[in-house]
């Protein structure tokens, strides 16, 4: 359905913008339909970037992000309308999402209102109810609310249901349940695997390996703005490949094991300088913090499949 090939994303920063940062360094990888796809990696990995590439929030600097065929990158101004009917966001923190003096419930008729003008509104009401109750909310206990006098979860879920007014293909989850406590978590997660059988695709973005776990059905491991692995869940999780995946997963606490001071630490080193922006000339991303590191063998590594579906960026393997 979406598919990113060689997207690329260079931020100037620094006074009159002299300077390069590398956000997104030719990032590949595709969503099929019906799918939820975990986008994981630690902070700045360019994780939220490659999401606001594909909602048209900002536009890559190189590359094709396409959708149904289509390069959704060369979509003109007159025609965003169609492509919001297809792919909607829902971001971290839910009352940023919402204006304060407005009650919370305003977004459905802005949809109406912006998106779909002609639909009566006995019948849009109708369409409203029907999506509150879909994500899990009593339509008498929420609506006509203002966001404070709503939880968090419970404007997650509005968004939500917004998307589905929409009938929408492709739902973009920027860390939607970082700021949720752990019950309202699971309910999230539950809404979104049920919606994924009625035909929603997901992109995931999160930096909790165990709730990508739990949602997935394939993941993508991101590092410096760098794609490092990607395939099946149960396959990446269960036999990772990437030195980087490796010490993502070993740094995951369990429940069997409590910290002591004799519990070594994660194997990896520490990370020497490097330049702000790095081309395809210079070593791999890990390169810097990779205990198999070897100058003569790491050089910008391309994908290799280990098996079907499953692919990663290492020279090493």
């Amino acid at each position: 359905m979406l598919e990113l090939k060689d997207v690329s994303k260079i931020y100037r920063i620094g006074a009159f913008g002299r300077r390069k940062l590398l956000a997104v360094d030719r990032a590949n990888f595709n969503i099929k339909d019906q799918t939820v796809v975990a986008l994981v990696g630690e902070s700045g990995s360019g994780k939220t970037t490659i999401g606001k590439m594909i909602l048209k929030l900002i536009s890559p600097t190189s590359g094709k992000i396409i959708l149904d065929g289509e390069d959704i990158t060369k979509i003109k101004r007159r025609r965003i309308k169609d492509y919001y009917l297809k792919v909607q966001g829902v971001f971290q923190d839910p009352f940023s999402s919402y204006n304060p003096i407005f009650k919370a419930d305003r977004i459905f008729k802005m949809v109406h209102d912006s998106f779909f003008p002609e639909v009566p509104q006995n019948e849009w009401r109708k369409s409203v109810l029907k999506v509150i109750e879909q994500v899990g909310l009593n339509p008498d206990e929420v609506l006509n609310k203002f966001p404070h006098q709503l939880s968090g979860g419970q404007l997650q879920r509005f968004l939500i249901a917004r998307a589905l007014l929409m009938k929408v293909k492709l739902l973009v989850a920027d860390e939607i349940i970082s700021m949720l406590d752990a019950s309202t978590r699971v309910d999230v997660l539950n809404l979104l695997v049920d919606l994924k059988k009625e035909g929603l695709s997901v992109l995931f973005i999160t930096h909790d390996l165990s709730l990508g776990y739990y949602i997935s059905d394939e993941v993508v491991i991101m590092y410096r703005g760098g794609v490092m692995e990607y395939g099946p869940t149960e396959e990446v999780f269960k036999n990772p490949i990437h030195p980087y995946t490796v010490s993502l997963l070993e740094a995951v606490p369990t429940f069997e094991k409590r910290w002591e001071e004799d519990i070594p630490a994660v194997s990896i080193e520490e990370e020497k300088a490097t330049p702000v922006v790095q081309n395809e000339s210079q070593m791999c991303k890990f390169y810097w913090r990779c205990n198999e590191a070897d100058p003569e063998k790491c050089q910008s590594p391309g994908f290799k499949e280990i098996t079907p579906g499953h692919f990663v960026a290492c020279s090493r393997r």
